[in-house]
């Protein structure tokens, strides 16, 4: 549910502009995002929305403009320590460790949240971790205990897609269930913001669906999304609001049904549908 109290946006980003080798990817677009809110961002291809997340997530950086989250400057801090401040992330064509098991997999996502935890160490970084490593204690066994039992919780979320498989390795997976062991990874971070981008890439129609239904839930659960996603069922269905970005430029900001009915988004996609015809007729 979206905190009254806290009027200050959890996600807020102003002006930010993006090129590459002279072509502008992003245009000086804005958005803010309020806690537990679930706001998509679609377009047409090459409208700039990988460019946008990337920026988000800090995998590149802006030319201009400025990312806040939770009012905190976050323009140019690294992924790893967005993670620690408690934002996750998937990829576009889905991104898993194909020799580790679905557990393992899982278990990776803990990783930033154990080093907040932790800052409050002797300063002995890497050693520290290492001896913890050799030499578990009491204390490192039933962390690793309650951590295991965590990531096991979550894949049952995921029904019987995932339980029966939670010891295989990840390449043995079908697309779908990776994407899902993908999407439990970020979870496991805890997150306060989620970026998913194109969570139902390549599924069909009953994977969708059940896709659909896990996205509901979590928004049901107040987690904030930021979601990329072409499938504008989906999209119209699950989100609270919608942008749309089309040339590197935010062109439509709104309800679902307002952004659906907009004549800037309607032509956008009808001239990119024609444009596409036209190339494959030539």
């Amino acid at each position: 549910m979206n905190d009254i109290a806290n009027p200050v946006p959890l996600l807020d980003v102003a002006g930010l502009v993006r090129r590459f080798d002279g072509v502008t990817a992003l245009d000086g677009v804005d958005l803010a995002l309020a806690r537990g809110e679930l706001l998509s961002v679609i377009g047409p291809n090459g409208a700039g929305k990988s460019t946008l997340f990337n920026l988000i997530a800090g995998v590149d950086r802006p030319d201009a403009g400025r990312i806040r989250l939770d009012g905190l400057d976050v323009t140019r801090l690294p992924p790893e320590r967005l993670a620690a401040l408690g934002l996750a992330r998937t990829f576009q064509h889905g991104r898993v460790f194909g020799n580790l098991s679905v557990l393992d997999n899982v278990l990776v996502g803990a990783h930033a949240r154990l080093r907040v935890a932790r800052r409050g160490w002797p300063v002995l970084g890497a050693l520290a971790e290492t001896l913890r490593a050799l030499l578990p204690g009491r204390r490192t066994r039933a962390e690793e205990a309650a951590l295991r039992a965590e990531a096991r919780a979550l894949i049952a979320g995921f029904g019987e897609r995932l339980l029966p498989r939670i010891d295989e390795p990840a390449h043995s997976l079908s697309y779908a269930n990776r994407r899902r062991v993908e999407i439990g990874r970020a979870l496991m971070l805890r997150p306060r913001l989620l970026l998913l981008d194109e969570p139902t890439a390549g599924m069909n129609e009953t994977e969708t669906a059940e896709m659909l239904e896990l996205i509901l839930r979590l928004k049901t659960d107040g987690l904030t999304i930021l979601l990329i996603e072409h499938k504008l069922d989906l999209v119209m269905r699950v989100s609270d609001r919608v942008i749309v970005l089309d040339n590197g430029r935010k062109i439509a900001d709104g309800a679902p049904a307002e952004v659906r009915d907009h004549p800037d988004v309607i032509e956008a996609y009808l001239g990119h549908r024609q444009t596409a015809r036209a190339r494959a007729a030539a």
